[in-house]
């Protein structure tokens, strides 16, 4: 592995790279976290999530057949409170349309642990994977099965007291979506063979990693604002309720408590962090034109420029429509490759000789 990470990128041949199979995995299940990501926010927006009251890993993957298993499990969703309080003019026909989009994320979630056992099982008998690439993609494996086990930690918050899934539990499973997203195109870029050119310092490593933990952050914050359904409030921009800085932030006692349960002030902090993440990656593109250029290595700037400027306009776009679905769901997709952006030029910076 180490010859072909030295070797110049014309000097590589598909027959001599016998990585390339698993890199094109690791992107292709990469792709397809971001495709169940998808997915759930199209199951978090049209409130889908609490249809299946029940966790079953391996019957679960056969939906209702017949109109009597219809019926049992839309009795099932009538006990929990998000049906008698929000959703009671419900008919079964209805039912059945929030129940595919839960029902197809988990098969989605369930597909994801065969279409990465299967090929690690394969590669591991062609001898493919060294002892030092096997046990980190062992522990991605462990990290998507806790992110399954996640979500039904989630949906378990709905199912007793509340009318929909907990903003913190939602939180949590969103953003350990995110660490496996980007763990994947990491290890997926550390494998690519080749040189990569470029002065790296600790500044350029240091300042990447934290424009990672910014996006990372944001992605949580986006989930409390999701979980609170803040985007249905003040959808004006640039003020917000009139205001830059509206009254209210901090009406709930203890004040911590506003920062994830007040839904001013989660969409003041969301709003924020984007303000931040903007004036940072502008002033990092600044300082690299100033330092000598965008070649070599440091030619992701100016793609994790572009992609910012296409978040930020969908963004705000999201909020003045009144959050649609479509413009809601490729935000979050957006903010992923932001994402993967940055962590594409962090593995970059280090392969870097």
């Amino acid at each position: 592995m180490t010859s072909l990470q030295d070797a110049a990128p014309g000097q590589v041949s598909f027959a001599s790279d016998r990585l390339r199979p698993v890199r094109i995995w690791l992107y292709g299940l990469a792709a397809f976290v971001l495709l169940i990501v998808v997915v759930g926010g199209i199951t978090r927006l049209t409130e889908s999530g609490l249809s299946i009251t029940s966790w079953k890993p391996i019957s679960g993957v056969i939906p209702p057949l017949n109109d009597a298993e219809w019926q049992a499990e839309f009795q099932a969703y009538q006990q929990i409170p998000q049906y008698s309080v929000v959703n009671s003019w419900m008919s079964l026909d209805d039912f059945k349309f929030i129940f595919f989009w839960e029902w197809f994320h988990r098969l989605l979630a369930r597909a994801l642990g065969l279409v990465f056992l299967v090929p690690f099982v394969v590669f591991l008998v062609q001898k493919r994977l060294s002892r030092e690439l096997a046990l980190p993609l062992f522990g991605l494996f462990i990290l998507g099965g806790f992110q399954g086990a996640l979500g039904w930690w989630m949906v378990t918050s709905g199912l007793t007291e509340l009318t929909s899934v907990s903003q913190y539990r939602l939180a949590a499973h969103l953003t350990a979506a995110c660490l496996l997203f980007v763990a994947l195109i990491y290890v997926a870029r550390s494998i690519t063979p080749g040189r990569v050119i470029g002065h790296v310092s600790g500044f350029h490593m240091g300042t990447a990693a934290l424009l990672l933990l910014l996006v990372i952050m944001q992605i949580g914050a986006g989930a409390f604002v999701a979980g609170l359904d803040a985007g249905m409030g003040y959808q004006t921009w640039p003020l917000m309720d009139g205001a830059i800085i509206p009254k209210g932030l901090f009406i709930m006692e203890p004040a911590w408590r506003n920062l994830f349960e007040n839904a001013m002030t989660v969409q003041f902090i969301h709003r924020g962090i984007a303000y931040l993440i903007t004036a940072y990656i502008g002033w990092l593109i600044w300082r690299r034109h100033k330092d000598g250029g965008f070649g070599g290595v440091h030619g992701w700037l100016p793609r994790i420029g572009v992609i910012l400027l296409l978040q930020v306009c969908l963004g705000i776009a999201t909020l003045l429509a009144g959050v649609p679905i479509g413009l809601a769901v490729g935000h979050q997709a957006l903010a992923f490759m932001l994402a993967g952006l940055a962590i594409g030029y962090i593995a970059d910076m280090r392969r870097v000789r």
